[in-house]
């Protein structure tokens, strides 16, 4: 018995979203098309796969789809998943009889789910795995307003569940009858989303096969959050966690000096006293990303005793605070820093602070907040004698 598998990789993950095709994206450590052809490449009955990727993909497969213990051929999609299936059926084994197709952005199929699949279909000729729907079924009538446009939807009626399956791959075929339904998707008016469809349209019954809920299909960016907990799961590894920091820093505010914040220089006839350039905000923002992770505090890695940090740049501070909680496992997920100060006022140089912050941090803009603050003439911060600043650091596993 010859089995092929066709790997279905040939869309772009439209409804995904960013620029990286959804099959190429990172899943703890691992391309998720590499986790769905490896499924295949250590199962014992799988002869040969056959990968359909976008022709510029194609063009140049990634290497783990090159140096394999089986044989793979890599063909360029079509413009359908059903294009791009009926092309990779072109370049299956001549001798193949049973071929089994399965969507690349489901990376989680089990050497179970695969073994049973293929052997509903030697059985009975075409099979799916799908699992029974769990919550009750709706189906929506149809509701327009007077303009004949779509409104709200109201219930049409309620199904029953008990008969209600949602489809998965791996789905599994003779090769007869998957020649067959393929033949009548190519045939033009035929658009479907499986090929179990095109089989059942050629009138041939497909048997249903337990799935498995996590065999689940990358299709929107928040499934990958879900994938990152499985793939974690299966690997015997914690869930991903995070840590929390908090920092605080004050100094005293005299004439002659810079006043820099988060990098950034602000126009002042007072700047802040300190062995380095005394930048409240990176000292905050350092003490609360060492804190998360136990690490102490700015002074303990940077001593005001140490020449080595006489007018450092708080940033460099910074970014080597960074590089010491990476060597940890973990990487800044968001900071909020207030900044109290009476002035002069901080707020049009908030976005530039920010920027600089972000690009130290590694991570986005939108994850750096920097707010101002006055002491409302309160003590030596209200008298404008000095600066203080708060910050909160959130950090996050990096496996």
């Amino acid at each position: 018995m010859f089995i092929s598998v066709i790997i279905a990789a040939g869309g772009r993950g439209v409804r995904f979203g960013g620029g990286v095709p959804k099959q190429l994206l990172d899943v703890a450590g691992r391309p998720v098309l590499e986790r769905s052809v490896d499924a295949f490449l250590m199962h014992p009955e799988i002869d040969e796969i056959v990968v359909a990727l976008p022709a510029d993909l194609a063009a140049d497969p990634p290497p783990y789809l090159r140096a394999t213990a089986k044989t793979v051929r890599v063909v360029p999609g079509g413009a359908r998943r059903q294009d791009s299936v009926f092309n990779a059926f072109q370049a299956v084994n001549a001798d193949t009889d049973v071929v089994v197709i399965h969507d690349a952005a489901r990376p989680f199929a089990s050497a179970g789910l695969i073994s049973r699949t293929i052997a509903a279909a030697i059985e009975s000729g075409a099979a799916l795995a799908a699992i029974p729907a769990r919550d009750t079924v709706k189906r929506a009538g149809p509701v327009s307003d007077e303009a004949g446009e779509p409104a709200m939807r109201f219930v049409g009626e309620t199904l029953s569940r008990e008969s209600i399956y949602l489809a998965q791959t791996p789905q599994a075929f003779r090769r007869e009858i998957l020649r067959e339904a393929l033949a009548l998707g190519n045939a033009g008016g035929t658009d479907v989303t499986d090929e179990a469809t095109l089989a059942e349209r050629a009138g041939h019954p497909v048997r249903l096969v337990e799935g498995e809920a996590t065999n689940i299909k990358l299709t929107m960016a928040d499934d990958l959050t879900v994938a990152t907990a499985i793939a974690r799961r299966q690997s015997g590894l914690p869930a991903r966690t995070g840590r929390a920091g908090t920092g605080y820093d004050l100094h005293r505010l005299v004439p002659n000096r810079p006043l820099v914040l988060g990098g950034v220089t602000i126009p002042s006839d007072v700047g802040a006293l300190g062995h380095s350039d005394a930048d409240v905000v990176c000292h905050a923002i350092t003490d609360a990303v060492l804190g998360a992770v136990g690490l102490g505090d700015i002074g303990s890695h940077f001593p005001d005793d140490d020449a080595r940090w006489k007018d450092a740049n708080s940033l460099d501070l910074l970014a080597r605070a960074v590089d010491l909680v990476a060597g940890l496992g973990y990487e800044v997920g968001n900071v909020d820093v207030t900044v109290i100060l009476e002035r002069p006022k901080i707020r049009g140089h908030v976005d530039a602070m920010r920027a600089s912050l972000a690009a130290v941090l590694g991570i986005e803009v939108s994850r750096v907040s920097v707010k101002g603050k006055t002491n409302e003439g309160v003590d030596a911060v209200g008298r404008g004698e000095a600066i203080a600043a708060h910050a909160v650091a959130l950090l996050r596993s990096r496996s």
